[in-house]
Formats: structure tokens, sequence, C-alpha cells
């Protein structure tokens, strides 16, 4: 009865399978397919379509999940410079001298707020191993502390789930030299392998057969090989296959996998000429010039990223990323009202989310739009969930300076504790609080948590900075007002209080 209601009754099964196939309904092609097999295993058309729904149904577009942890990011053995020339690193760019560092505040990474949260832009901004491991990681924070996204290992575990009694195919047993000669079946194989198992030494070793049975003629071989030898982070060795596919037939899916490579080795500016060569190959490529726009964001270079995201939109109109970062950049540029333009745009899209409804309180506010502010906050707070309360709260408590009411403040900066013990700013702010109250102590205890957790902060070191210099700890104000200047150098009253101090110092 189940065969006869999925293949639709006196239809050929492999026409059924293939139909099912093409309307992605993957499950029902994977039926037809094993009671096809239970008939006769050997029937290679099947087997190969059975593959590739299973496959697809567990497929990710693994160029956007690529992630850096810690064993790539301190463990590696490239050598990268220790003191690299500005504008040229991506891990050195979080301590740039940029006029918005004082207005336009930064994530988990210590990079300026992005306007969409990607791959790479929740990673940690260590250089040593010690840094790295100070890095608070929970499930709000920067990075776990594996080198694979918790993503790639659902994945892997998905070929168990789906089958009760056992994985599909062997892949310890496949002789993987014979069905690498077999055109039909080893693309298939390969992806299944790779994506599906998540066996990815198999999945090279196939590549790597394939590729010597294809004489190394075949560019799509050797892009396989290349995400093979960067998932196992030989970047050197991905770079050289990706190199030798652009040769033999550019694609959009090298350039962005070699761009990725030239990321990972922090070599941003090798990254963007491969971006501009293959603009010139494919010109108006929106996935080539958001790239390009990552990377300039990821260099502090704002009103350059900005451009190439107007450019992009100007190429597709419905661009969700574009339109987010183009809006926070007009938000931090003192445009709230245009800003507000963008986000309502998003809106009109179907975009509704509780980051989209923080954003559109707070350009109401700013935009004095008072009426809208609280209804989008309470939408906000209804569709918050664990990863976004804490900074919904935080926004809230502006609104309720920004009002006069500092009892209010108070307490949604707390619950914004509550919800997220590493949120550095709420303590921060809350330490302001208090000290204007008059409780020095636990102002201080404030400050200290704010900076243990986001050394990359300069507000909380000057803060306590000052509260140690009027408390007459002219030595710890010392100490603490450089760790602050660490973090952002061109700060005008960590400097000035850092005179006076070794102005004191010097009379002593």
């Amino acid at each position: 009865m189940l065969q006869e209601s999925l293949t639709g009754g006196n239809l050929d099964p492999l026409y059924c399978a293939l139909s099912h196939y093409r309307r992605r309904n993957f499950e029902k092609c994977r039926i037809i397919c094993s009671e096809l097999l239970d008939k006769n295993p050997y029937d290679q058309v099947i087997w190969a379509l059975k593959m590739k729904s299973m496959t697809a149904e567990v497929m990710v577009d693994d160029i956007e999940a690529e992630e850096e942890g810690i064993a790539e990011l301190v463990l590696d053995n490239d050598t990268l410079a220790q003191a690299p020339r500005p504008g040229t690193s991506l891990r050195t760019s979080a301590t740039a001298q940029t006029p918005g560092q004082a207005f336009r505040p930064r994530g988990q990474s210590g990079r300026p707020i992005s306007g969409v949260t990607r791959p790479g832009t929740q990673s940690t901004a260590a250089t040593s191993l010690e840094q790295a491991l100070k890095t608070p990681r929970t499930a709000r924070s920067a990075r776990p502390v594996t080198s694979q996204a918790a993503r790639t290992v659902r994945l892997g575990t998905a070929s168990m789930l789906s089958q009760p009694d056992g994985p599909f195919i062997q892949v310890a047993r496949l002789n993987l030299a014979n069905y690498a000669t077999k055109d039909n079946i080893s693309k298939p194989l390969f992806q299944y392998i790779y994506y599906h198992e998540n066996d990815i030494s198999n999945a090279m070793d196939l590549a790597v057969e394939a590729t010597k049975a294809c004489q190394f003629k075949d560019w799509w071989w050797k892009v396989q090989l290349g995400k093979c030898y960067f998932s196992l982070g030989l970047t050197r060795d991905a770079e050289q296959q990706f190199r030798s596919a652009l040769k033999q037939n550019p694609t959009i899916e090298a350039l962005l996998r070699l761009t990725r490579v030239y990321v990972r080795l922090d070599q941003p500016l090798s990254a963007l000429d491969v971006c501009r060569a293959g603009l010139d190959t494919f010109p108006g490529e929106v996935t080539l010039m958001t790239e390009m726009a990552r990377i300039l964001e990821g260099l502090n270079n704002i009103p350059a990223s900005v451009k190439y995201y107007k450019e992009i939109l100007q190429k597709d109109a419905t661009n969700i990323e574009a339109i987010a970062c183009i809006g926070v950049n007009h938000f931090y540029s003192d445009q709230p009202e245009v800003a507000l333009r963008f986000y309502r745009r998003l809106l009109q899209m179907g975009l509704y989310s509780a980051e989209l409804f923080n954003n559109l309180g707070l350009c109401c506010f700013f935009a004095q739009q008072y009426d809208m502010t609280l209804s989008c906050f309470e939408r906000a707070l209804s569709l918050a969930v664990d990863e976004n309360a804490a900074d919904v709260w935080y926004n809230i408590s502006h609104i309720a300076i920004g009002i006069g009411d500092l009892r209010l403040a108070t307490q949604c900066l707390q619950l914004s504790i509550s919800v997220d013990r590493n949120h550095a700013p709420a303590y921060n702010n809350l330490g302001v609080l208090e000290h204007n109250r008059g409780n020095t102590l636990q102002a201080r205890g404030y400050f200290q948590a704010a900076a243990s957790l986001a050394p990359y902060l300069y507000e909380p070191h000057y803060n306590q900075a000052t509260l140690s210099s009027t408390a007459g700890d002219l030595q710890t104000s010392y100490v603490v007002v450089q760790k602050g200047l660490k973090a952002y150098p061109a700060h005008s009253g960590s400097q000035a209080l850092l005179k006076e101090l070794e102005k004191h110092f010097s009379n002593l």
C-alpha cells in the first residue's frame, strides 16, 4: 500500500523516484530506492540515486559554514607576522585606531558590530593560546573550543539515525580506487561520504584516486580535493588545488574557496586580489562583492565596505546582508531616520526576528518616534530567546536611561546579566549607575567583572581607573588605564588620566 501511494499506481518506480527527487521529496525518493534495492542490490542507478537523495537531505552550503576554532587559530603550522603592517591583518584589526571605535560597539570577537552574524564574525580575536583559553566560550560567546562546528557533528551522526539497521554504505569496505574510475558513481559517492558520513579522510582518498584516474584534467575533482585539504587544515595544499582548478575552468565556487584559504592564512589583501580577479571574469557577481565587503569590514575599513554593499543592492535589491549592514552603518553614523528605512525594508521583505524589532526600536527612539519604540521592544521580547534576550534587555536599559528612569535601567541590566552571565557591557553600565549612586564598592566589582570578560573594551578599564584614582589608589589606576589604552589607544580620556598619573608620580 505504501509503495502504491509513493510510486503512483502503475508508474515505473524509477520514474517516480526521479520525480520525487526533482521535487525535493528526498525522503520519499529514498524509500522507493530502498525497496528497489531490496529486489536488486546491484542496480547502480538506484544506488546512485539513493546516495544523492540522502546527501541532499543533510547537505548545507559549506562555504558559509567554515569557522575557525582554537585548533586552527593557535595550533597551526603557518608562521604569521607578529607585528604586521596596519591594514594587512584581520587578527590585529580589532585594535586598529579608527575614529568610530568610540561610538560603534564591538561584539564578542572584538570587532565592530556587523549588520548580520556570519561565519567568522563570532570567532575570537585571540593571537595566543593563553588569550584564546581565557576568552569565555559558552553557547552565546565567541566560539566553541572544538575545531568543528556543532552542525558538522550533527551531520556526521545523521547517517546512523536515518538507518536503524546501520549505515547505507560501509565506507571502510569500499575499494575507492575501483569506484574512482566510474564517472557516473564516483561524484555522488564523494558527496555522500563528505556531506552525509562526514568522513573527510576517505573522501580525500576518493578524490585523490579520481584525480589520478582523470589524468588531472577534471577541475571539479581538484575543487573537491581542495575542500578536503582545507577541512583537514592543510591550507597551502588547498590553495594549490584551487589555483590549479581556476586555471582549467574559472568558477565562482573555486574563487570563494580560495578567498577563504587566504582569510584563514590571515592574508586579506591576497583574498581581495582574488575577488577582484574574479570580478573581471564574472562582472557584477554578488557573492564576490559580498566577500570583499566582509573582508573590508573585518579590516575596519567601514566606508569601503559600505561602498560594496551599495553596489550589491544595485545588482540585487533584496540582499538581506547588504540592507542590514548599510542600515547599521547609518545608525552608528548618527542617521537613525535613514537606518529606519532600511530596517523597515527588511520587515516588508518578511523578516521577522527579535534582532530586527530591537533595531527598529532603537531607530525609533533616536529618531524621536517614541510611540513606536515600546511596541517594537515588546515584540522583540516576545520573539527573543536566550541568545539574544540579553541584548534586548540591555538596549531597553538605554531607553530607560534616556527617559531618566534609572531604577528601570538597573532592573533591565540585571535581567540582561541573569540571561547571559558574560554580558560585559551590562556589567559596565551597572557599575556606572552604582557609582552615580555612591556605591563605590559595588561599582568597582562591576567594572572588574566587565574588564575580565571583555578585555577588548576600553570603557570598563577607564571607569575602573577613574574610580581608583578618585579613591586614592593611584598605582591600580595607572595599571588599569594602560590596559584600556591597549584596547583603544586613541581614547582622549584615558590619555589625559595617564598623563596626570605620570605627572603625579614624577613629583614624588
